[in-house]
């Protein structure tokens, strides 16, 4: 086994948020049904639609790589939703519910945001250019939603969990 290069360090994240989207895809409908305000449960709703391209795109670039898609166990991922799981639990029918999910949701953004800027740096790096331009797409929504988030959280969710203590 030859060394490992930056090639298969690419490969290798990609395969790992590969499978985070599936898995980020597949929870985004528990919260939005969990969660009380309207506007919270749409942007998970809104999400979950950005994560299907998202996946669209990922497949993409195994394509562009001659890989086949498939994803890597993401202990990262998993820790981070688990965390959205017992928020719900914990929480259930709690005014602060929406504010942990808001929270939950966070992390896996900011966790999302973190790999697809490394991605996009590395593809940038290896002149992979029809690769960036799809994770910049990515990255740009996952932005996006971010601010979506925190804006909730500032104007609507944290002042509605605060009221009801």
């Amino acid at each position: 086994m030859g060394e490992k290069t930056l090639d298969d360090l690419f490969l290798n994240t990609l395969k790992d948020v590969y499978y985070a989207e599936k898995q980020i895809y597949k929870s985004l409908p528990k919260m939005a049904k969990a969660a009380s305000d309207e506007q919270l449960g749409a942007a998970f709703e809104k999400h979950q639609e950005e994560t299907e391209g998202q996946i669209a795109r990922l497949e993409q670039i195994f394509e562009l790589l001659e890989k086949p898609a498939r994803g890597k166990k993401c202990d990262a991922i998993e820790g981070i939703l688990d965390e959205g799981k017992e928020i719900m639990e914990e929480f259930k029918g709690s005014a602060a519910l929406d504010a942990g999910l808001l929270a939950s949701a966070q992390a896996v953004e900011h966790y999302e945001i973190s790999r697809y800027g490394t991605l996009k740096s590395w593809a940038t790096a290896l002149g992979m250019k029809d690769a960036v331009k799809l994770i910049d797409q990515t990255l740009a929504e996952e932005k996006k939603t971010d601010a979506l988030l925190t804006k909730l959280a500032e104007t609507v969710v944290n002042a509605e969990a605060q009221a009801a203590a």
